[in-house]
């Protein structure tokens, strides 16, 4: 019998963000994130880590995301990187592309931005594209 070698996510919340909580600036974390409240500014897992990141529907993020699991059921601006496992529940409004290798999304889920699919590093961004080699026409 094969050795199971995949990640778990990280069960345990180890920081929470209350409903009437503002955070402007970046958070760096490791192991579990929930969050009710705002967060202006980019969340960040450890490089290497399971960590996780839980947004409820009332929690807002303006920032981007960088970990490797998420639970979004609120609202983000910016894009998502998630090397692992994203699942987008029904209140989930992003504005922003997501980075996935495994994305669940429920009925209600809304998008306004690209799905990319990258199973290699999902959480680290892309690198920028060569504007002589760039198919975008705007």
């Amino acid at each position: 019998m094969l050795g199971n070698s995949k990640k778990k996510k990280t069960a345990k919340i180890d920081s929470l963000i209350g409903e009437n909580t503002e955070i402007t600036g970046d958070i760096k974390f490791t192991g579990g994130l929930h969050v009710d409240g705002m967060v202006k500014g980019n969340i960040i897992a450890e490089a290497g880590s399971n960590s996780l990141l839980s947004l409820s529907d009332q929690g807002k993020i303006e920032g981007e995301i960088h970990v490797p699991y998420n639970i979004i059921d609120g609202t983000i601006n910016g894009n998502v990187y998630s090397s692992e496992h994203i699942e987008l529940e029904a209140r989930a409004r992003i504005t922003g592309d997501v980075y996935y290798n495994l994305l669940e999304i429920s009925g209600g889920a809304q998008v306004s931005g690209r799905l990319v699919y990258t199973p290699d590093r999902a959480d680290e961004a892309p690198a920028p594209a060569d504007p002589a080699t760039s198919d975008d026409y705007t």
